[in-house]
């Protein structure tokens, strides 16, 4: 075996030792800890978990998220059932006269309107900029089975002709299994501040 000089041995050894420890500094590091002392002793950084005040909400105490009860629904983005299941929707128009219609399940009200040539406005397709769409439901069974409406369809609900306390605007209602047999109103009138007089065809 080949034996190196001490003063080399002793030189080689230093740069290993030196190399390991600047690994085991550099690891350190990248976990994010800290070396405590030479013994190799390491301690993870504590935590602060979010201030909370008894009697507050857990979620209200991270005051940088913000809740919304509902999504809005844009123009278009309704789509009904690929499995071609319906229910049965009851519009009562202008007129007093009913129209029972068979409605796709995830399709709006509007949408369902339109579809069965009912008169229900919609100036704004859907883009939650006006409230002709306005619908009533006449049974506050079904309206408690609603979603809770998004801020941006309150807005719009305030501008709304007949404002009831069952009111929501069509194109934010989508068709679920729990609406089949729901019956909605056709306000006598509506408030166009969109486009006055525009009536949009259905697509």
């Amino acid at each position: 075996m080949l034996r190196l000089p001490r003063v080399l041995a002793g030189a080689i050894q230093t740069l290993v030792q030196a190399s390991t420890s600047s690994n085991v500094r550099s690891l350190a590091h990248a976990a994010n800890v800290m070396p405590e002392s030479a013994g190799g002793q390491y301690s993870q950084p504590s935590i602060s978990p979010p201030s909370y005040t008894p009697g507050q909400s857990f979620a209200a105490s991270y005051s940088h998220r913000s809740i919304s009860s509902s999504a809005c629904v844009a123009h278009g983005s309704g789509s009904s059932s690929t499995s071609g299941e319906t229910i049965t929707i009851t519009y009562i128009d202008k007129e007093n006269k009913e129209h029972t219609v068979q409605a796709p399940l995830g399709k709006n009200l509007l949408e369902v309107a339109h579809d069965n040539e009912i008169d229900l406005e919609g100036a704004c397709e859907a883009s939650l900029a006006c409230s002709t769409c306005h619908l009533i439901f006449e049974n506050d069974e079904y309206f408690k089975k609603l979603p809770e409406p998004h801020e941006d369809e309150l807005d719009m609900l305030d501008l709304a002709f007949g404002l009831t306390e069952t009111s929501r605007l069509g194109c934010q209602v989508i068709t679920t299994k729990e609406l089949d047999g729901a019956r909605v109103r056709i306000p006598a009138a509506s408030r166009n501040f969109y486009v006055d007089g525009h009536k949009p065809k259905p697509h």
